[in-house]
């Protein structure tokens, strides 16, 4: 292997370790380059609603809206694709839940959230776009 070819080699693990590396601590609201929150990182207040719905592929195709949301202990999210930005899907950081990824105007993916805390989830195929969001679950008098 020439030195050339160690270089090369030796920087495109160092690209796809800090693209990996950056995955990591997206799904966190505020986790900008700058740390503070942007427009799509505010948690969105839906306590009192015992469903709230989520659009997947929302904002030019690659993000949820709301992304962030606070919500009761007890209440159904319910994803539904807007059917732009290609085949996405919501899969739990945790692994606790995952949807198929669907590509359909129309599709919906729905979970009811009963432990109170914060439960992170991605796009897997656009991760690495920035689609990402969490549920806040707060109890009830919390």
């Amino acid at each position: 292997m020439t030195d050339r070819s160690r270089r090369d080699l030796l920087a495109a693990v160092g690209t796809a370790t800090a693209a990996v590396a950056g995955c990591v601590d997206a799904a966190l609201p505020g986790s900008g380059t700058d740390g503070r929150a942007t427009p799509s990182d505010e948690r969105v207040d839906r306590t009192g609603e015992p469903t709230v719905e989520v659009a997947v592929g929302a904002n030019g195709g690659f993000s949820y809206a709301p992304a962030h949301i606070r919500v009761d202990d007890g209440t159904t999210v319910v994803w539904e694709w807007t059917g732009s930005g290609g085949g996405h899907d919501v899969y739990a950081v945790d692994g606790s839940f995952a949807s198929d990824i669907l590509a359909g105007a129309g599709s919906t993916f729905q979970r009811a959230f009963e432990v109170p805390g914060t439960h992170q989830y991605l796009c897997t195929p656009h991760q690495t776009r920035g689609m990402r969001g969490s549920v806040e679950v707060v109890s009830d008098g919390a």
